[in-house]
């Protein structure tokens, strides 16, 4: 994309995750990609919470897709993801979120305790995780809260900080740190 679009061949990409095995097979997903010989795209074992081989400062963008609700303090994630950003950085997180039509919600709620959980059964004979999924999603906090927690952490928030998709089932926040 920045090569194409803005004509920026030395932009990187540097891909964290606490599970090896998931970042193995990123990797190995990531072999059959015409990127494969790039220097700028590298892969590291890490903990969101600490990324201590990351220089303050280091990257214009930081994102993170359906992952933080996995992590046990959020918050020392988006602590971190100040850190680690320029002065004009932006952050994004794309996560599970919450329905606020009452009629949907409860639509929703059905789906995912009944549906979800055995669809993981039938399909993956693995109901466990798709419950554990379920729950997650209902311990993150809700959209409002989150949003204040990346203020809270130093950034600056657009409007309401986030953009609800499919009806709030899913939101993408954003900060930008000044």
């Amino acid at each position: 994309y920045q090569d194409k679009i803005n004509g920026d061949s030395t932009s990187s990409v540097h891909m964290v995750d606490i599970n090896p095995d998931m970042l193995r097979e990123g990797e190995q997903r990531f072999a059959s990609t015409k990127w494969h010989d790039d220097k700028r795209i590298g892969f590291t074992v890490g903990n969101a919470e600490n990324l201590e081989f990351v220089k303050d400062g280091e990257f214009d963008v930081y994102t993170i897709a359906f992952g933080i609700r996995n992590c046990t303090h959020p918050e020392r994630v988006v602590r971190e993801a100040y850190r680690v950003l320029k002065p004009g950085g932006r952050f994004m997180c794309l996560e599970f979120s919450r329905v606020s039509n009452p009629v949907l919600a409860s639509l929703y709620d059905m789906h995912s305790f009944y549906v979800i959980p055995k669809l993981g059964e039938l399909i993956a004979n693995d109901r466990q995780s798709y419950e554990y999924l379920v729950e997650s999603i209902r311990k993150f906090p809700a959209q409002n809260e989150f949003a204040q927690i990346i203020r809270d952490e130093g950034f600056t928030t657009i409007g309401k900080g986030y953009e609800n998709l499919t009806f709030g089932t899913v939101a993408i926040h954003t900060g930008y740190k000044f």
